[in-house]
């Protein structure tokens, strides 16, 4: 399955899961009830999926744990906070960059119109022989 394909699937069931509950819960709530959806839409979902570090060759257990991963291929990282900060997009880009994907969504749960609360994070997502890409890394808001 494509990567767009994984993650219209994805934000079409966090905005179920915003609609019928809203605002307001913790994001294990929010955590729960999504991957519940992405597993009856048939998707591969993994909860609280550790993350290794490798430092100096050396891999660590460092406590990181991914909010989701979903297919193997893209990281969802959930918040329910008043304001992402910049600090919340780089942690998914580490988680990114350390589980070798290519994508990942942050999404915060919020806010009043879910829209306003996903961003779509890219690690390496074009080839380095693809045509002109902007950039390595680069960070999509929807």
């Amino acid at each position: 399955m494509e990567l767009n394909d994984i993650t219209r699937k994805i934000i079409g069931a966090a905005i179920t899961v915003h609609r019928t509950l809203g605002p307001g819960l913790l994001e294990s709530a929010y955590e729960a009830c999504l991957a519940f959806e992405l597993r009856n839409l048939g998707l591969k979902v993994e909860q609280q999926k550790p993350v290794g570090l490798v430092y100096h060759d050396v891999k660590l257990e460092c406590g990181y744990r991914l909010d989701l991963l979903v297919e193997d291929q893209v990281i969802v990282e959930i918040k329910a906070i008043e304001n992402v900060l910049r600090v919340h997009k780089s942690q998914l880009l580490s988680h990114l960059r350390f589980m070798d994907c290519r994508l990942g969504l942050l999404i915060n749960f919020h806010v009043d119109v879910l829209r306003n609360g996903l961003t779509r994070i890219a690690n390496k997502l074009y080839p380095s022989s693809a045509f002109s890409a902007p950039s390595a890394t680069s960070e999509l808001i929807f």
